[in-house]
């Protein structure tokens, strides 16, 4: 709906503040605040205390962020390259095997992901292709989770591109290779960067599949700090988190910082 007088603007900024405040702003306040808390009797910590976030930045924690860190990129590149070449297989193939491939690359998004990680751990279990108890489980899982956004971000970008640029320079006797890596690939790397960014984020957050499927070893940090809260630590939990949003801020910042760059080529 349009607002065309100036109050009804200001009505509706008010009420959006309002909202984000409450849904977003708040809770992350409050993670941060009893990331530092000694105490919490009140409305407001009792006590500060840097116990937390230095327990937070070492030992098992810091092995946790790391091991999240190492998920999110491999899975996040992964999915963008397969995410893209899924894209333009898909804007070339006839309209019912274009339907199809859409359909299948977003089939992940129809279940829960708890649903995805015990149909891996069911999947992976036996030979020939045993997986259950690797590392290798949870890169699949969450690259089986990016995939169906990489695709759509990028496939929607695909049909914005005129066609005729690569026709263009396919008369112009450059190979079929050639056209895509000077022409399809420039020209689609903002949204590569964007899928990238997305796939970052949500495999840095993902849960729901990790915890089904993820050996003592290869223990990501929203696993973490779930089994922080569970235990009723809820403090160190906060802390880990607060860990958790700077390494996916950093992560976030440093793709935004190439797509400028894929966007001024």
């Amino acid at each position: 709906m349009l607002l065309w007088t100036r109050r009804s603007r200001a009505v509706a900024i008010a009420v959006f503040a309002v909202l984000f405040a409450v849904v977003v702003l708040a809770p992350l306040a409050m993670i941060v605040l009893a990331s530092v808390a000694g105490s919490w009797n009140g409305v407001l910590p009792s006590e500060v205390t840097g116990s937390h976030l230095a327990g937070a930045v070492h030992g098992d924690a810091v092995a946790s962020a790391l091991v999240s860190a190492q998920t999110a990129v491999i899975a996040a590149l992964v999915a963008v390259v397969l995410g893209t070449w899924l894209a333009l297989s898909a804007a070339r193939a006839p309209l019912v095997v274009r339907r199809v491939l859409d359909g299948v690359a977003h089939l992940p998004l129809a279940v829960p992901s708890v649903v995805v990680g015990l149909g891996l751990l069911v999947a992976f279990s036996r030979p020939p292709l045993l997986l259950n108890g690797t590392r290798w489980i949870v890169l699949v899982a969450h690259l089986v989770i990016l995939l169906p956004f990489t695709f759509s971000v990028v496939s929607a970008a695909q049909r914005r591109v005129d066609p005729v640029l690569a026709a263009v320079a396919a008369s112009l006797s450059a190979s079929p290779m050639r056209v895509l890596w000077r022409v399809q690939v420039p020209v689609l790397l903002p949204a590569m960067s964007a899928s990238a960014s997305l796939g970052l984020a949500l495999s840095m957050g993902e849960v729901g599949a990790t915890v089904m499927v993820y050996p003592p070893d290869w223990r990501t940090l929203p696993v973490s700090v779930f089994a922080l809260t569970d235990r009723g630590q809820v403090f160190a939990a906060s802390a880990s988190t607060v860990l958790l949003l700077g390494i996916t801020l950093a992560g976030l910042v440093a793709v935004g910082a190439v797509r400028l760059r894929a966007a001024e080529r």
